[in-house]
This record gives structure tokens, sequence and C-alpha cells, in this order.
């Protein structure tokens, strides 16, 4: 008599969660922008999902903890003269966060803690330089300020946001990027395009270090992404468009680790994935179904372990860093899934009977501490990123200060163009057109828009 051989795995009996619903996040008009972006941002102090709005584009921030029934007079950040396009929180200070839109800018956005009444409308910066919509956003994983944007004028540039300036310009893609992302230490990173070729970029040496030609050989969007170990793991379409994923080796693309088709719905399959636990969730757009993989150094290498399913397809997945899980519930994941009118966290959980910390589930994550400054990774450093404990959970700081080198426009308050027109209104009428007065009048006047952040 035969037996089938279990494959051992301490995620084999992951299971999802969802909240219950006074714990959700409701009211909230989602955006209708026909974008292959997730929608929705979070950390552990702060949810922002894209919205609907009129004259231009906005997105909304709440805290954590602001759950139930949105307050009609909960305020909009509506800085973009377009439709918002992509997100993304800042891994190294839950209270910022960039944007990009269809006014072809990106912004960077600092949130109090304690939100106030009023609409946002003034970034702490803008960044100009695309020609044409910004649809992806991303910041570096290891180092302070550094800000990747990708455009559909087929340009990828990476920011300094604490000074506003454009560092690395790189235009080696023929077509429209579909997706970017960082490698561990942050020192490569890949890229989907429609030119059906999947690319892997070495940023400071401004080239392609290798690409593959069609991965997938449907024509439908791609999305690729880093895995701990340095492969790719991969998402699209066959030529008869089902859905497939494929585990690269960017050293030889020769032949996958592995392919795996899946089904035929038509939605993008946008793939979260955790070092940590090395799974990765795949979450269609339209589907109301979240299935989660293993991946291993053993055959077939990506292990399907189980599929979470509701009755609502979703619009966008947020994915909460693991600094924000709940370790004392064995807590792995949490997924924050989109409907047209609220937000649904779903918690991925392993079953286990003891309530003590549960070592194997949590080795050390990625904190928000930066490994290196902006010139230290210009100038070809590399460093993984600093790990912090879980044993006693993560509690968000009140405030962060963002530590440079150089001056930061990010420390400086704020100012909006019509207090500085206020400001040199006054000042130009309280004084006399002499010698004497010009004199005060600019050291006043240099004073002031020191402390407004103007120079």
């Amino acid at each position: 008599m035969s037996r089938s051989i279990v494959r051992q795995s301490k995620f084999r009996h992951v299971f999802g969660q969802p909240v219950k619903t006074e714990q959700g996040y409701d009211d909230i008009r989602v955006s209708k922008v026909t974008w292959d972006s997730s929608f929705c941002a979070v950390n552990p102090k702060f949810l922002a999902v894209i919205v609907e709005s009129s004259g231009g584009g906005a997105f909304l921030v709440l805290p954590l903890s602001k759950m139930g029934r949105l307050d009609k007079n909960h305020p909009l950040v509506t800085g973009h003269a377009g439709p918002v396009l992509d997100i993304d929180w800042c891994p190294h200070n839950d209270n910022i966060l960039a944007s990009g839109s269809e006014d072809c800018t990106a912004m960077v956005w600092q949130f109090p803690d304690q939100m106030g009444t009023r609409p946002i409308s003034e970034p702490i910066v803008v960044l100009e330089g695309h020609s044409k919509r910004v649809g992806i956003i991303t910041w570096h994983p290891t180092t302070r300020n550094i800000l990747l944007t990708a455009g559909s004028d087929n340009l990828i540039i990476i920011w300094n946001v604490g000074t506003g300036e454009p560092l690395i310009t790189m235009d080696d893609h023929p077509d429209l990027i579909y997706n970017v992302c960082w490698n561990r230490n942050g020192s490569l990173f890949c890229t989907t395009c429609k030119d059906r070729r999947l690319r892997v970029c070495d940023p400071r040496k401004r080239e392609v270090v290798a690409e593959r030609m069609a991965p997938h050989e449907g024509i439908r969007p791609m999305r690729a992404i880093f895995t701990r170990d340095g492969n790719l793991f991969t998402t699209g379409f066959t030529r008869m468009s089902q859905r497939e994923l494929g585990l690269w080796d960017p050293t030889n693309f020769e032949e996958p680790i592995a392919l795996l088709e899946l089904d035929t719905s038509n939605g993008v399959l946008l793939p979260y994935y955790d070092p940590d636990t090395n799974m990765v969730y795949l979450c269609g757009k339209g589907d109301s179904s979240i299935r989660y993989f293993e991946i291993t150094d053993e055959p077939p290498y990506v292990h399907y372990l189980s599929t979470f399913s509701s009755k609502e397809p979703q619009r966008g997945m947020g994915f909460m860093p693991k600094r924000g899980v709940d370790v004392s519930k064995c807590e792995i994941a949490r997924l924050y899934k989109l409907h047209d009118k609220k937000c649904e966290p779903i918690a991925m959980t392993v079953p286990r009977k003891s309530d003590l910390f549960q070592d194997d589930l949590y080795p050390d994550t990625a904190g928000p501490d930066p490994a290196l400054e902006p010139e230290e990774w210009l100038e070809g450093r590399d460093e993984d990123p600093i790990l912090q404990s879980m044993r006693d959970g993560y509690v968000p700081p009140k405030s962060r200060e963002l530590k440079v080198a150089k001056k930061n426009v990010l420390d400086s308050r704020p100012t909006t163009r019509r207090r500085a027109c206020l400001l040199r209104c006054c000042l130009s009428s309280s004084f006399n057109n002499t010698a004497s007065f010009w004199e005060l009048r600019t050291q006043i006047e240099s004073e002031m828009y020191s402390y407004f952040g103007l120079i």
C-alpha cells in the first residue's frame, strides 16, 4: 500500500480571515482610473487609498485606528492636478508618502500623527522631470530619501527627495514600463515593459545588466519582483491567455527555474512578497480570491499553499510591512482589500496552540532605520536592511526626524506660495526705499525664508 508524501512546511496551513465589519473602513470611494496599480498603501501607522475626486486627483490618508464609517469631513490630499496613479509609504519614515499622477509630477507628503480637518494640498517636495504621466512610485529599500519614479515617457528617474534633485535618469525602455521592483539591498532593480522584455538594471552604472525576451509568451502585462535569494518571480500570460507564474535566475535566463499555469482569468496578477517567510501572495484585479505560494530550494520550487476566497471582487490591495503584523495572534501577513466603497483588512495566520512568541515564524525583519545615506549609495556602497526583533511587537514612534548629512527640505516646515507672497507684501509695505531699511528688510526676509523652508 503506497502512501502519498506530504511536504513538510510550517506555512502549509496558513489561512486568511477577514476582520469584523466594525474593524474595516467604510464609505471610501475607490478610484476608477484604469491603471494597473494597487490603489492602496499601508504601514503600521496609516492607510492610504486613491479615491475618486473631481477637478484633479486625490487620495485619502487614515490612521489605522480610525476604523468604521469614514467621517464626511475627513480631509483629502488634493495637491495633484490630475488623477493619482500610484502611492507608496517611505520605509524609513512612517509619516512620509510619495504619489505619482497623470499631471506628470511626483509629490512627497508629510502627515502628522493626528490628522486635521482641512484638505491637504501642499506637498513638501514636488518632483518635476517627466513629460508624461507618472505611474510608478517606489522607495529605495535601504537608503534614506532615495525615490524611483517611472512614467509613460518611458523614463526612469531616481531622486534625492531631501534636495528635490534627480540623481539618475535611465531611458533604456522603448515602450511603456509596467512595473519596477528593487532587490533586497537596492543595488539592482528589475522592470517589465510593453516590449515583452524582463530587464535587470544597475542604476549607478546606468545600464541593463541582464534581460529576457518574453518570459511569458502572452502579450498582456507582466509583473516581476526580486526574491530574497536574488531570483525573479514573475506573473504574466501564456499565448492562449492563461495566467502564468514563473521563477527565474537572472544570471541564467535561458530556462525558468519554475513555470506554472494558473487559470484563464483576465486580471493582471499583482504579487506581494514577504522575504521573511519566502511567501508570495497573488492578487488579481477583479478577482475575489488571493492565492499564496511558498518559494523553496526544492522542486518544484514554487509550492502552492492555499487560496483565500470571498464573494466580492477586489479593486486593489495593500500589503502591510512585516513589522506591522500582530505577533500575539501568529499573524504572518495582513492585506488590505479594496472594494468599491470600503477597505477590508485580511489577516493571514499560522494556526498555533501556544500563546508564546513563535521564533520560527518571526525572524528578525527589516526595521525603519536606513542603512545608507544617498551619498554613500551613489559612491557604490550596498548594505542589507537593518533588522529588528519582532519578539515584543512593533510600536510606531510618534515622529521620526529625517537625518541627512546636508540640509533636508523634509525637515523644514512646509510653506505655501500664498504665504510666501503675503510675506513679500508685508515686508515691502513695512519699509521705505532707503539703504538702511533695505538692509534690514533683506536680513529679516532671509531669516523668515529660512524659517519657512524656502531656501
